[in-house]
């Protein structure tokens, strides 16, 4: 029966990569220009249709409405920072010192084995157990923090805070902090989940995420058909995310912003196709050493990104300087006091929580799937890893942004608050532009740098998610990965908006089922929690 079951997967697999080949050679042939934007009317009723279902909005009076995706996000991040008593202040310091390695053993036992595990991870209150647990794990804790990061930290803080603080105005700013700030909680609830309920191969191989904890950990509560109808619903919008908002869009942006340097706005279709081959070969190198491999380009990508956008920030506000209290001034009015012009009160809080939420993905549960590949003894250990995630991209990343923005913005130059930008990426770099002549280029290279970490961060996400619906066979392995090489030529090379629009949606359809597994398990977690800080305090080198 197996090898019967292996041959209608493949079967399938080749089927699906047919169909998808005509579609690549359009993109290609410079006589069937139009053919993406033939695509994309044909689906737009389709995407249209779904994306208004997933992100439907709730009238609050006035003329504004909220996202119910995002009400369910900004609650479940209350709840979570409440139950665990304020784990994203209470737990910084460990956080730091766990992600540092403080606690970190990964090569005490090399020869044990999954059963072993197993055996051990019952026992795990034990610690005679401590040291052959930590053994078990494809990455580093470092790695795990900079793979998930490398999948939120993009263009959502670049053009993103751009096209809120210009809905919303400078005010949407504290908002943005505060909701990033309890996004820690959620993420930190979900990445130990994603360890506690993650499975290994005999080979060491990780396969973890909200896949594993809704359907096993829905299972331990009685809820096992619900768990495994959520895992599957997860699974299938996973790997619509991972091909569009986590591809094509990335590589889309990239293209456009590389080439606009060379091109200005008329980029030929050969040479979008040329950029996009170009970044196929360097995911595809990555992305086929695994976990593994993207946790090693991710260590050195996502901290040199990270210090090039925020250095380059950081100098534009130390230059302007002088407009930092008023700018400091217009944050805190404009939270509070906000003028009609930018929606109120509501309005501005709507902007500042919808960026933080969509930036740093707290509550998709996409980043359980990185961290569950990580090495360690204790599943609240990555947990508080995590938690630094929305901390990072949102508190700081997102907060630089804004920063640059209104101090180069005070006179009102370039930006009126209360009406939106067309382009984000453009606002941002005529802010940077403004102050350091050359600085788009900056911009440019971490753009890029983001967009290519985001892909393969994403192509895990994805894999993982393709494996669950399909099998863990080496066939279903590489038709994915070919696949997603096959979309970051499309993505870079076709204009599919609505495509793109469609994946986003996805990618917000994976909250209902992860919020709701996330309230159902987070004894489990509460549990998992005092276990790992009973064994930080008794810890000893």
């Amino acid at each position: 029966m197996k090898p019967r079951i292996q041959t209608i997967q493949q079967r399938l697999f080749f089927l699906l990569f047919a169909l998808l080949s005509p579609i690549l050679a359009f993109c290609q042939d410079p006589a069937a220009k139009g053919i993406d934007q033939k695509i994309d009317e044909a689906f737009k009723p389709i995407a249209d249709a779904i994306f208004n279902f997933v992100l439907y909005s709730i009238p609050l009076g006035g003329g504004l409405s909220a996202p119910i995706v995002l009400i369910v996000l900004i609650s479940g991040a209350l709840y979570f920072t409440f139950y665990f008593a304020f784990p994203n202040i209470r737990y910084l310091g460990l956080a730091i010192k766990t992600v540092k390695g403080d606690f970190y053993e990964p090569t005490s036992t090399s020869n044990i084995t999954p059963s072993d595990h197993q055996r051990a991870t019952v026992l795990d209150d034990m610690p005679d157990t401590i040291r052959d647990e930590s053994a078990q794990g494809e990455v580093t804790p470092f790695q795990a923090l900079t793979a998930a990061l490398s999948a939120t930290v993009g263009l959502g803080n670049i053009a993103g805070v751009a096209v809120a603080l210009s809905v919303g105005g400078p005010g949407a700013t504290f908002w943005m902090i505060l909701a990033g700030i309890l996004g820690m909680a959620t993420k930190f609830t979900e990445c130990t989940l994603g360890v506690k309920y993650r499975e290994i191969d005999a080979d060491g191989t990780v396969h973890g995420g909200p896949m594993y904890y809704l359907s096993k950990g829905l299972d331990s509560k009685g809820l096992g058909g619900l768990g495994k109808v959520f895992a599957v619903f997860f699974a299938i919008m996973c790997v619509g995310g991972s091909f569009g908002g986590g591809n094509m869009f990335q590589a889309n942006q990239a293209a456009a912003q590389f080439l606009s340097m060379v091109y200005g706005n008329d980029i030929p279709l050969a040479a979008k196709t040329i950029f996009g081959v170009i970044i196929a070969i360097l995911v595809a190198v990555v992305i086929i050493g695994g976990i593994k491999r993207i946790g090693q380009v991710t260590e050195k990508i996502v901290p040199f990104m990270a210090v090039l956008y925020v250095g380059a920030a950081i100098v534009i506000i130390i230059m302007n300087i002088a407009a930092i209290p008023a700018a400091v001034g217009l944050i805190f009015s404009g939270a509070f006091t906000p003028t009609a012009a930018v929606g109120g009160f509501i309005g501005v809080l709507i902007q500042g929580f919808q960026r933080a939420a969509f930036s740093n993905e707290a509550g998709v549960g996409s980043a359980a799937i990185a961290h569950s590949a990580v090495r360690t003894a204790h599943p609240a250990s990555e947990g508080m890893v995590a938690l630094l995630e929305p901390f990072i991209d949102t508190v700081v990343i997102c907060t630089m942004t804004a920063l640059v923005l209104i101090v180069t913005n005070i006179d009102g130059g370039f930006m009126t608050y209360g009406s939106q930008v067309p382009d984000g990426v453009v606002v941002t770099s005529t802010a940077f532009e403004s102050t350091i002549p050359g600085a788009s280029y900056i911009l440019t290279i971490a753009v890029v740098l983001f967009a290519f970490s985001t892909m393969l961060s994403w192509s895990y996400y994805g894999l993982q998610a393709w494996k669950y619906l399909f099998g863990k066979g080496k066939t279903t392995d590489l038709v994915y990965k070919v696949l997603f090489c096959v979309f970051v030529v499309i993505g870079s090379a076709a204009g599919l908006g609505s495509v793109v629009h469609f994946s986003d949606a996805m990618i917000f359809a994976m909250v209902f089922p992860n919020i709701i597994g996330l309230l159902i398990l987070a004894p489990v977690v509460k549990e998992e929690v005092a276990k790992y800080v009973a064994f930080t305090k008794n810890y000893k080198k």
